[in-house]
């Protein structure tokens, strides 16, 4: 029997075990039955369903002969036969779809148990809907190797999405795409740093902490009697100078950017609460009138060019698809691939490191200061805690996209992707009743298979 044949045999033996055993924990939860009988049963059916489905493939792999028996080599060693070096090789090369469908029916076992009335045929649907897509996904990723971490991550938007339709009422409605649009937008413009000092193989944990400075800043010299487009200039100068300092200091101390930048996130905070906060008793808080341009670019019934649309979603449209473009095709984007990639080789090729690195930061700076001026225009009041959700979305949007933390590897463009995907996700999640905990949990589970996936892809450093 053809090889691959044989391992498409394999994995359906598997996905059929999972699928199985799964069904059996649901039921038997949903029963009252006690837990370990439950579990002990669930175990035993996978084992026995998985070990049947094997010894079928093996025995019909050699065209309805057995495979062949064990056998030592010269100096007594056990040499595996065709059939388990097979089945051992499966293992690894699936290791990450297999913890992604153990994941998938550990949370839909959990919220069968958790939420009342969860536990019913239209999930039951929804929950073979993504298993469906997750095995289509691994089979088709191997033939699209180039684009690989793109393809899967369109392919859990697209199950996400129909799991939506299926499951939430209005999910697909016009007004909930655009909500979802709108926050992605606000996510996706926070992420344009992340991914680019991702990609030379550092993190910008000051992120969060920009971003709230920013909201708080600019409505305080809004009220100050600053014009509003000239202090939206001032802000986004300053978190430029910030983002200045995050990478003249954390290239001089090579390996800690991570730690400094949340050092120098922490101090940002600290300073813009302590001069804000002068003759108030609302520290971190600022009160005023935020300028009418303003929340028409950024709230939900902001207009553009007449269309029910708010300008922030054009604004991040226009940004990706010059970062996209650009990352690709301009003499910084390759650059900053190379130094990512190797930065031996890059330095021979006389590429400025240090240069690259600090730009970096510092486009990372004024974009999430931006970012934080438009949330001002979404909320309409500052809070110097508004950007302490992207300290974790910006690092799970690169990390689902595909973008490989330790530089060289990704983009934008796959950002994007786990930009929508994260979006998609929360607002399922929200309209199933699950609350930000849940979210977190969820978001983190969601995390593990897709680095797992991604990190099974040799780095560009090792091939150099």
């Amino acid at each position: 029997m053809n090889p691959s044949v044989l391992t498409a045999l394999k994995w359906t033996g598997l996905a059929v075990a999972f699928i199985i055993a799964g069904i059996g924990l649901i039921f038997g939860f949903y029963q009252g039955l006690p837990a370990q009988q439950v579990i002990l049963y669930t175990a035993a059916t996978f084992a026995l369903v998985a070990w049947t489905w094997r010894a079928f493939t093996l025995r019909w792999s050699e065209g309805g002969k057995p495979a062949a028996a064990e056998r030592r080599d010269a100096e007594g060693n056990l040499v595996p036969t065709a059939g388990r070096a097979a089945w051992r090789s499966f293992i690894r090369a699936y290791r990450a779809v297999i913890a992604g469908l153990i994941i998938l029916l550990l949370v839909f076992g959990i919220c069968s148990i958790t939420i009342t009335g969860f536990f019913s045929v239209l999930n039951i649907i929804s929950l073979l809907v993504l298993i469906g897509l997750l095995i289509f996904s691994a089979f088709m990723s191997k033939f699209v190797v180039e684009n690989r971490s793109a393809f899967i991550g369109l392919t859990v938007l697209v199950g996400l999405f129909v799991v939506g339709s299926l499951k939430v009422e209005g999910f697909i409605y016009p007004e909930n795409i655009k909500s979802m649009l709108l926050f992605a937008s606000f996510l996706g413009l926070a992420c344009v740093g992340q991914t680019m000092v991702a990609l030379l193989g550092g993190l910008d944990l000051s992120i969060p902490f920009i971003i709230g400075a920013a909201n708080v800043g600019l409505l305080y010299l809004i009220g100050l009697g600053v014009p509003g487009w000239v202090a939206v200039i001032m802000i986004i100068v300053v978190g430029v100078l910030i983002g200045l300092l995050n990478g003249f200091l954390s290239f001089r101390l090579q390996g800690q950017a991570l730690i400094l930048t949340l050092g120098v996130g922490f101090a940002t905070s600290g300073i813009t609460q302590i001069l804000t906060s002068l003759g108030s008793r609302f520290a971190g808080n600022v009160f005023g009138a935020v300028p009418e341009w303003l929340s028409n670019l950024a709230a939900m019934n902001g207009t553009t060019f007449g269309l029910d649309v708010p300008p922030v979603i054009l604004v991040w449209l226009i940004v990706a698809a010059l970062l996209i473009v650009g990352m690709k095709n301009t003499v910084y984007g390759r650059y900053l691939y190379a130094l990512g990639g190797n930065r031996t080789s890059a330095s021979r090729l006389s590429i400025s490191e240090r240069r690259y690195w600090v730009a970096a930061y510092a486009i990372s700076g004024g974009v999430s200061a931006l970012t934080g001026c438009l949330l001002l225009g979404w909320s309409g009041g500052g809070f110097i805690g508004v950007g302490q959700p992207y300290l974790f979305m910006t690092l799970a949007a690169v990390v689902i996209g595909g973008t490989s933390l330790l530089g060289g590897a990704g983009g934008y463009g796959f950002t994007v992707i786990g930009v929508l995907v994260l979006q998609v996700l929360t607002s399922f999640l929200v309209g199933i009743g699950l609350n930000f905990q849940w979210q977190q949990f969820i978001f983190g589970l969601l995390i593990l298979p897709m680095v797992a996936l991604y990190a099974r892809s040799p780095h560009i450093r090792t091939q150099v």
